[in-house]
């Protein structure tokens, strides 16, 4: 698109992370502005898992976080053979959500990146319903193979949009280094610049 940049029209199919299964298909469009800006997204998904289904799976997932007695913390998650300990299996999967909303805000269209680790996580305890976790996450770049580290401070509580604040480390090409509140669902995400943690 003359002076806009470059827009891509994808149809793909998705899969759970973590059994494979086949979670539906979506169709997107995604526009790489000429500026150094995010990519402008709009999907439509069609899932094989109903609504409550997935409310369902987001309950029995907070409720295994919410009846730890102490803070959970771990490191290098998963460790250098592919394995995750089951009890931080919790911790892994909204790593891979919030970490998300990274890569999404740091990919161009010559830029990609995938979760590769956690190197560390602590859990900070709350008063209210939310949860909170402190993360230290390692992203592969491609095609670069650079690994970038960034921190990440995630809250969620099931029914609300998950809540990503992050700083990554500087990078020779970064365009920039963090973001303020960054609201993650489904639907879309929204970014405020600037915030502290």
């Amino acid at each position: 698109i003359p002076e806009s940049g470059h827009k891509y029209y994808l149809q793909f199919s998705t899969e759970d992370y973590r059994t494979g299964e086949d979670a539906g298909s979506c169709l997107a469009t995604v526009l790489y502005p000429k500026k150094k800006s995010p990519p402008v997204v709009s999907i439509k998904c069609s899932h094989t898992k109903d609504k409550k289904e997935i409310q369902e799976e987001d309950k029995r997932l907070y409720q295994r976080i919410r009846h730890q007695t102490k803070p959970i913390t771990g490191n290098n998650i998963p460790d250098s053979y592919g394995n995750i300990e089951p009890a931080l299996e919790p911790v892994w999967a909204l790593a891979v959500a919030g970490s998300s909303s990274i890569m999404w805000e740091r990919s161009t269209e010559t830029l990609g990146y995938f979760l590769a680790q956690v190197k560390a996580v602590k859990q900070w305890m709350r008063k209210d319903d939310f949860i909170e976790f402190d993360y230290t996450v390692l992203l592969h770049e491609m095609p670069t193979q650079e690994i970038i580290s960034c921190h990440m401070r995630l809250t969620w509580l099931p029914g609300h949009p998950l809540k990503v604040k992050h700083f990554c480390a500087p990078d020779s090409h970064s365009r920039d280094e963090g973001s303020g509140a960054e609201s993650g669902s489904a639907a879309g995400a929204s970014a405020e610049k600037g915030a502290n943690f």
